[in-house]
């Protein structure tokens, strides 16, 4: 694999999760059953992946723990708003990409693989850093 697809990967990867969350009050019952619908979703998500085989199903279940985590952070902050709910979407925004990067740079072998591994975990401290910033402004 080339220098031009790992930049396509990690780049898609860091699109992937980066939904923005919509400050919005709710109700605890409603909390509750979003909270609900977040892991009923991610048991489907995950019961996709084992029709998979090998990393093709490591990157799946990633994916499916990934958006769990994404889900569940920004129900979080729907259900209580501040710059620390909104700095950990963001973290779990960029964890989830690493994971699931990570998991597709296994795909790879040798120098590039080592190349790949990097460049999603310079991607993953950039966005911590960034969500640090924009967390004390």
């Amino acid at each position: 694999m080339n220098k031009f697809n790992i930049s396509s990967i990690l780049v898609a990867l860091s699109l992937t999760f980066s939904g923005s969350s919509i400050a919005q009050n709710m109700s605890k019952d409603e909390h509750e059953a979003a909270e609900k619908s977040i892991v009923a979703q991610y048991k489907l998500d995950k019961e996709k992946c084992e029709s998979l085989t090998g990393n093709a199903e490591d990157i799946c279940v990633a994916e499916a723990k990934g958006k769990e985590k994404v889900a569940k952070a920004e129900l979080e902050a729907k259900f209580k708003p501040s710059k620390e709910a909104a700095y950990k979407v963001s973290v779990a925004k960029a964890e989830a990409n690493y994971d699931v990067s990570k998991e597709k740079c296994d795909d790879i072998a040798g120098n590039e693989k080592d190349v790949c591994e990097k460049a999603a975990k310079a991607i993953l401290e950039q966005a911590k850093s960034e969500a640090k910033a924009k967390q004390h402004h």
